[in-house]
């Protein structure tokens, strides 16, 4: 609900305080007097488009100040957790107009864009008039407001559900076609590249493994000659034998030395056990390096085998196991990729049956409720003179979606037999008011936390039709707030609360204020506005009969 309107400096108005309330409120003056205006600030507070010029002449900058009611769960609390604006149940938009153009707009304070207010906008006020193409005018809404007078909150909630999993459904039959498609086209190559590595066989670690190896035969071929030959030296056929021939010889010599060759025997017999311990370990390597030259061969043929395929597939040498997995799955998806298919597929098919269920379900409720709505705007037509009007709610086939199948319209034909079309292309302004008001009062149901503007919509109607349009705008009011700009004696009251706009020039300088009026007051003003600029006592007489009712 909106609660209080402030404006300073804009157009003609240097300062002006406004506390609406619940209820009908009605705002009169004369023409010119500046109650467009009034609807210009608001505007220009909610973000909507509207005067470029709006400093009011003379000043720096202007500034309007909008403050509302927000109940909790009310839609505004949405958008302002997704803009990140801070929340609270009051919610307060600021919007300053500079006298160069620049725009500046403040929510709860924090600076905040014009796409921001209007989307605030679009949960808070509702305006109706001639030139209303933000709301019942504008086709684009007509079947959210066939919905909310339907009340399919649950079909739809299905048919969204419906369309999100066969959204799905189809999303991952075409990802498995393509990626079907894109294996199909490397099909060759994945069987040759399983075969070359299921026949290779690397295992990880073996390319080290196998280096070492080839690396220690290469290095033994170099060597094992010059320990051969070391070995040759050491044994019985060099110093081995050497030092059994120098032992035997001393030995037999020994008896007549008289121990003085014991010292050379014991010596010799050492190097004997040393030399005998450097053979033996100079034997046991030369063993290690004895190899089949055929074994180097197989060695470096696996090893190059390896290493050819690691860079032909551009992997690491261990990571060629690893590699040979992922291609195995990926050739046993592409030879299960048709069952696989055939899978997707009628999951997407189970997927569209269940939407065009849950579509045909809201499509009916949709046209049951079509039917009722018209006669119910038939009922409201008549007390408001247009009796002869037909009013349709257009259903046709439209784009499949998220929300279901069909197509709406408003359409009206003025007079029997006279083509229907779009409200705002066949009715004239009277007729048009006449229209959005009886639409506004069959579609009430959802509007709560939203207040509604009704902008001269009794323009061109007066007696009874113009009480007609009184009484319902009234009872549009129970439970809500209504603002209603009006020329009609007859629907101003009918209001809950009442205030005049008015014109005043002092110094040579215009400026427009809105007061409010209490009883005598209101009942100078309806009289005026029954008879004109002179009051005449029957004219308050009247007005006072017309607030009485």
């Amino acid at each position: 609900m909106l609660r209080t309107l402030e404006v300073r400096d804009i157009l003609i108005i240097d300062r002006l305080d406004l506390e609406f309330r619940p209820g009908l409120n009605v705002l009169t003056g004369e023409t010119g007097a500046g109650k467009s205006i009034l609807l210009d600030c608001l505007g220009f507070v909610l973000g909507w488009r509207g005067r470029a010029e709006l400093v009011r002449q003379g000043a720096e900058l202007g500034e309007v100040t909008a403050v509302f009611d927000l109940p909790p769960g009310h839609p505004a609390h949405g958008v302002l957790a997704e803009a990140g604006l801070p929340d609270s149940d009051e919610l307060i938009l600021r919007r300053v107009n500079a006298a160069d153009g620049r725009k500046t707009a403040y929510v709860n304070d924090r600076r905040t864009s014009g796409e921001v207010l209007r989307a605030l906008s679009d949960t808070l006020v509702e305006l109706h008039g001639q030139h209303d193409d933000r709301g019942l005018l504008n086709p684009r809404g007509h079947r959210a407001m066939l919905d909310s007078f339907a009340g399919v909150e649950g079909e739809l909630a299905a048919t969204r559900a419906a369309w999100s999993e066969m959204s799905r459904a189809r999303k991952a039959l075409e990802q498995a076609e393509a990626a079907l498609a894109a294996m199909r086209a490397e099909e060759d190559f994945l069987r040759h590249a399983v075969a070359e590595l299921d026949k290779l066989d690397p295992q990880p670690g073996e390319e080290a493994e196998l280096d070492a190896r080839r690396r220690a035969m290469q290095a033994g071929e170099r060597i094992r000659a010059d320990i051969a030959r070391a070995l040759q030296a050491l044994t019985d056929q060099g110093a081995e034998g050497l030092l059994s021939d120098a032992n035997r010889w001393l030995e037999g010599a020994a008896e007549r030395a008289e121990g003085k060759l014991d010292p050379a025997l014991a010596a010799l017999s050492r190097a004997q056990i040393e030399l005998g311990e450097a053979a033996q370990a100079v034997e046991i390597v030369l063993d290690d390096l004895t190899f089949d030259p055929r074994e180097l061969e197989t060695v470096e043929e696996r090893l190059f085998a390896i290493r050819a395929l690691a860079r032909k597939h551009n992997v690491l040498a261990d990571d060629l196991g690893g590699l040979a997995t992922d291609l195995r799955e990926r050739l046993a998806a592409l030879d299960g990729g048709a069952e696989n298919l055939r899978a997707l597929q009628s999951s997407l098919e189970a997927a569209t049956a269940a939407y065009d269920a849950a579509a045909a379900a809201l499509g009916g409720r949709r046209r049951a409720a079509a039917e009722r709505l018209d006669q119910a705007i038939a009922a409201e037509l008549a007390p408001l003179k247009m009796e002869r009007a037909v009013f349709r709610t257009d259903i046709s086939a439209g784009e499949p979606g998220p929300e279901g199948r069909e197509a709406v319209a408003f359409t009206v034909a003025t007079n029997p037999g006279a083509p229907a079309g779009p409200l705002n292309k066949i009715a004239s302004g009277g007729e048009l008011s006449r229209f959005l008001l009886a639409l506004k009062v069959c579609l009430m149901r959802g509007a709560e936390g939203v207040t509604m503007i009704f902008d001269e919509i009794d323009r061109g109607v007066g007696g009874a039709t113009a009480d007609a349009v009184g009484r319902r705008l009234e009872r549009l009011a129970e439970g809500a707030q209504i603002l209603v700009v009006t020329h009609s004696p007859q629907v101003a009251a009918r209001g809950g609360h009442h205030w005049r706009v008015e014109k005043r020039v002092e110094d040579d300088i215009t400026t427009s204020t809105v007061v409010a009026l209490p009883r005598a007051d209101r009942i100078d003003e309806i009289a005026r506005m029954l008879s004109g600029e002179t009051i005449t006592p029957a004219a308050r007489q009247a007005a006072e009969d017309l607030l009485d009712r």
